[in-house]
Parts: C-alpha cells; sequence; structure tokens
C-alpha cells in the first residue's frame, strides 16, 4: 500500500488582506481651506480644538471652502430643518478624518453630519421607534443613574459631548434642542445629582460596577470629574469603573492636558489602593479615525496603569456595516493605538435611523465574515441591545420572523422596573429591522400594520 502526498493548491488569495492599507499618520489639516494656516502648536491645543468646533453651516462652509461638493450644503440644511436629531458640534479633530475629496460618501460625514439625501426616501423612520429606545430614563434609580442589570449601572453625569453623532442612543436627553426635537433635561443641579448618585451606590451593595458617561465626562471640568471620582473609588462595593468618552478619539487633545492627565494619574493611583479595575471605553466607527494623537493620549492612560482602554463602536451602514471596514478598524486601533475591539452595537432605534441601521441577520453575516482575523480576545462582539433586556450577542435570539423583520429574545434577570414582574423571564421581547431590508411582502404588512 502507497500513501500519496497531497499536492499543494495554488495560492488563493483570503477574503481580507492584513495589514491594512492605511498609514497610521496624522492627516494633513492644511487641505481644508480653513484650516490652512493652523499651526501645529494650535491644532494640538485642546482650547484651540474646542474653540474652532464647527456649530453652524456657516462655520462648516467656511471650513470646506472649495472642497464642499455641489449641493450637500444644501441638503445638511434641510435634514438640520427636517430629520436631524442632533444639533452640529464638529470638532476640526473630526472634521480632519474626513475625505475632503469624497464628502458625499465619506463615512465620518455621514454619521457626524448626516444629510437629508442621506436619509432612506421611503422608510426613514421605524414605526417602533422611540426617543429614548433603551428606556433608560425608566430605569434611572436617581435621575441620571441607570440600573439596568443586576450588578452594574450607568451614571449619566452630564448631557453635552465635545461633538455630538447623528446616530446618537441618548438624542432624547443629549446637545441642543432642534427644529424638531426639544430635548429632555436633568431637573437637579448637577452637584446634587452626583452626590445623590454617590449615595444610592453606597446603600445597594449588588452594585460593583459603573460606567461613568453622559454626555461625555470630557465636558465635564476635570476637578468635578476627579471629586466625583475619587469619591466612587472609596465606596466598598464597587469593583469596576468604566469612564466612557468618545473624546478620546475626537478630541485627544483633551486628553493631553497637564492638568487632565495629572487628575487621571490620580484617579489611577487611587483604584490600584483600592483594587478597583479602572478602564476606559471610547468611540471609534472607522479606520481613518484612528490617528498617532488618538494613539499617544491611549498609551498616557495605559502607562499610568489603566486596565485597558476600549472600543465601542456602533454598526452603521455604509461606514463599517461590511468586513474589509470592520477589520481595517479593528486592526488599526489595536496595532496602532493600542485600543481594543470590545463591542459594535447594532444602532438603536431612535426617530430616522433606517439608513444607518442593519437588519439582525445582516449583523449576524458581519460577526461570521471577521472570525478567525483578529486574536480571540480582541475579535468585537457584535451585539443588539435590545428594550427592556439588554446587549444580546447577535446569535441569541430565540426567534426570527425574516418577513416582517422581528426577532425574539429572552433575558435571564429584571431590570429595575420589572422587580415586581413574575413574567419578565419568561416573556419574548421583539427588536425590529429596517423595513427596507424586508421582501415586498413584509413592507406590505407593515404599510398595512404601521402599529405592528
Amino acid at each position: 500500500m502507497t500513501t500519496q502526498t497531497p499536492t499543494k493548491s495554488p495560492l488563493i488569495a483570503q477574503p481580507y488582506a492584513y495589514p491594512p492599507r492605511r498609514e497610521f499618520v496624522e492627516p494633513d489639516w492644511t487641505r481644508w481651506p480653513g484650516y490652512r494656516s493652523v499651526t501645529r502648536q494650535d491644532w494640538e491645543s485642546a482650547l484651540w480644538q474646542r474653540k474652532n468646533s464647527v456649530k453652524n453651516l456657516r462655520e462648516l462652509a467656511e471650513v470646506w471652502g472649495d472642497r464642499a461638493p455641489e449641493g450637500l450644503l444644501d441638503s445638511l440644511a434641510a435634514d438640520i430643518q427636517g430629520q436631524g436629531t442632533m444639533s452640529m458640534l464638529v470638532p476640526p479633530q473630526m472634521i480632519n478624518c474626513m475625505d475632503a475629496d469624497n464628502l458625499w460618501k465619506d463615512p465620518v460625514r455621514l454619521y457626524m453630519l448626516p444629510a437629508q439625501a442621506d436619509r432612506h426616501p421611503v422608510w426613514p423612520n421605524h414605526p417602533k421607534a422611540e426617543r429614548d429606545s433603551l428606556h433608560e430614563a425608566d430605569m434611572w434609580a436617581v435621575e441620571g443613574l441607570t440600573h439596568r442589570y443586576p450588578t452594574k449601572v450607568l451614571a449619566e453625569l452630564l448631557t453635552t459631548c465635545p461633538q455630538y453623532c447623528g446616530h446618537c442612543t441618548r438624542m432624547d436627553l443629549v446637545g441642543n434642542d432642534m427644529p424638531n426635537v426639544k430635548k429632555g433635561r436633568f431637573h437637579l443641579k448637577q452637584g446634587e445629582r452626583l452626590e445623590l448618585i454617590l449615595e444610592h451606590l453606597r446603600r445597594t451593595p449588588v452594585i460593583r460596577d459603573v460606567v461613568v458617561s453622559g454626555g461625555d465626562i470630557a465636558n465635564l471640568p476635570i476637578t468635578a470629574l476627579e471629586d466625583f471620582l475619587m469619591k466612587l473609588l472609596d465606596i466598598p462595593n464597587i469593583r469596576d469603573v468604566r469612564l466612557a468618552s468618545k473624546a478620546l478619539q475626537a478630541l485627544p487633545q483633551h486628553f493631553l492636558q497637564d492638568s487632565v492627565l495629572q487628575a487621571l494619574e490620580r484617579i489611577a493611583r487611587r483604584a490600584r489602593e483600592r483594587d478597583v479595575d479602572i478602564a476606559v471605553h471610547t468611540h471609534v466607527n472607522h479606520a481613518s479615525q484612528v490617528t498617532p494623537l488618538v494613539g499617544k493620549a491611549v498609551r498616557k492612560l495605559l502607562d499610568m496603569g489603566y486596565r485597558d482602554v476600549r472600543n465601542q463602536g456602533v454598526l452603521l451602514r455604509g461606514i463599517n456595516s461590511d468586513a474589509h471596514e470592520m477589520l481595517d478598524l479593528c486592526f488599526m486601533l489595536l496595532d496602532h493605538a493600542k485600543i481594543m475591539p470590545y463591542y459594535f452595537y447594532m444602532c438603536d432605534m431612535i426617530p430616522n435611523s433606517e439608513h444607518w441601521r442593519l437588519a439582525v441577520h445582516e449583523a449576524q453575516q458581519l460577526q461570521h465574515d471577521i472570525m478567525g482575523y483578529l486574536p480571540g480576545y480582541a475579535t468585537p462582539r457584535v451585539v443588539c441591545d435590545v428594550p427592556f433586556v439588554g446587549k444580546r450577542w447577535i446569535h441569541q435570539l430565540v426567534d426570527y420572523d425574516r418577513e416582517r423583520g422581528i426577532s425574539y429574545w429572552t433575558k435571564n434577570y429584571r431590570t429595575s422596573v420589572e422587580m415586581n414582574d413574575p413574567e419578565a423571564l419568561a416573556r419574548r421581547y421583539e427588536y425590529f429591522d429596517p423595513i427596507y431590508t424586508l421582501p415586498e411582502s413584509g413592507q406590505k404588512w407593515w404599510r398595512e400594520h404601521p402599529e405592528g
């Protein structure tokens, strides 16, 4: 009996080719007409970045100059008056991540500066969309403290950010009023609210994990943030603290200021003394946003002893919704900025978000397509944040009506609004695909049954 040696097949290219072809460089900001005279010293100043953040169309037109393509500014204006849910606020650092030669299709522009032409022409809004789609305010233990999970809470310290993203899940509360969206407001003064949050955590020993967010912690004066965190770290039952800031990417200059670095180092030291794990979570949605200034700020945090800097992105159609875009982003984060890819949340069902959202089966396919390229610990989980349930891995649904785009999910704990509900753990909870992704029969059903 003879044994044949297998013959080697000709080399076949992988579906994704590593490494990304994108360079890890700070884009040349002087390519923008409005930034042609800006010095490096100014560009790397947090004060200059904040002062020169774009707040309206006039300022945006001045920055873009002749780079603005035909019709885009008009379409942005129409969206602001019609379907926009977030006011305009974009730091120069974020604008500099955009492709000056292709602004209509640029991924960062698409979610930071939505235009009316971007919205879906037939189904811009799902009938089941809600302003507070995750019902966070319904689960406030005290104002601004969402107790949604058994052992962890979300502390919303403030309602402003250094930048406003069009897909913001907290569009009901965060940012300025829009022509068609009057925002909610905290009623208590900030100092009083923060003390009530701390007091609730002290008397609730089941809570061990606090996400400190907003808004964005980069908009809280560093002295106030340090005061809150030092008190938080002294609470015996607190074992994990996560600081959430999109500004780590959008305004890394903030995290490179001496006063901020000194305070963050004192906070890290206190966490070590108390044996508390402390990490930073940021929000990067496209590979173009990963630049050396972001990496510099991250390394400062890691050198101080922050356990991790992790990325929680949002899955957005046309921005990071295919495997090549997602893997490029994850490798740029991991290889260059030392940011751990962590979660990608499906875009929440807020008003006028349909053109960004993916169907559950599309998200499942994406999770499949990115497996095996990244280290296991750095392969992001694609999750669906199901109303009244919480985060679920995208394959954890228990049933799925593909025709009507309704997925069904179960849960294994009660939220704070269901403590006396004996059926909470037996109930099936619904999540809805964008209607335009459904077959014609499904779209017809929604036209005839708009309330579902």
